[in-house]
């Protein structure tokens, strides 16, 4: 399956640090609206802390491709929202 990563600016993609801070960003972006900020924070902290020793490369990149898939998520869902048009199937 190829990465979904290739939907990301390669500099997020390629770093997990900027794919990090991207998904904190988010997290609290959407806790601000659902006013649950915290709690998405930590989940977001938990899941890279979680996984902050593996060296397996194909499971590093399956992570960081979950991570961008959440992403994308988010940004088609919000795009959604503004413009009334429905992107996925």
């Amino acid at each position: 399956m190829p990465s979904l990563q290739k939907a990301l600016p390669p500099e997020l993609a390629d770093n997990v640090l900027r794919l990090y801070r991207e998904c904190l960003r988010r997290a609290k972006f959407i806790g601000h609206q659902k006013h649950n900020t915290e709690l998405l924070v930590t989940m977001v902290r938990e899941q890279f802390k979680k996984n902050i020793h593996e060296t397996d490369p194909e499971k590093i990149q399956k992570m960081k491709d979950d991570a961008a898939r959440g992403l994308i998520n988010h940004i088609l869902y919000e795009s959604e929202k503004m413009t009334g048009r429905k992107f996925s199937g």
